[in-house]
């Protein structure tokens, strides 16, 4: 099954580095998990707010700069995060960066405070 992101996933790229676009367009098609785009680009003050909320421990989120997204599954039209689906998603996103030659980085393999949802550009080649 082929999917497609959406209108309101394609808003939500605007402002995020290319090469990090052409992976999410790119892993869409051979996903077998449909998924949408979150959050792309986030202002200073959305960050803080976050920060607050708790929903983030850092003010230099990658989000800042537009290298970094966040995803969430979708079950049949519904937004789900339950934990299985996303290592499924990133196997797919990790295929289609390598075929890009694009290094991108996993919030689930993070050793403590594991973000399922979240893929960034790597630092070392995306300063």
């Amino acid at each position: 099954m082929s999917f497609r992101l959406s209108a309101r996933s394609q808003a939500r790229l605007e402002g995020v580095h290319p090469d990090l676009v052409a992976v999410v367009r790119a892993a869409i098609a051979d996903c077998p998990i449909d998924f949408m785009v979150t959050e792309g680009l986030r202002s200073p003050r959305r960050q803080a707010a976050l920060v607050r909320a708790g929903a983030s421990r850092t003010l230099k989120s990658r989000h800042l700069t537009g290298h970094a997204i966040d995803v969430a599954a979708l079950i049949e039209g519904q937004v789900r995060w339950d934990w299985p689906l996303y290592p499924r998603i990133a196997e797919t996103m990790k295929a289609a960066a390598l075929r890009l030659k694009v290094p991108i980085i996993w919030g689930g393999d993070w050793p403590s405070l594991r973000d399922g949802p979240h893929f960034e550009l790597d630092r070392r080649a995306y300063p």
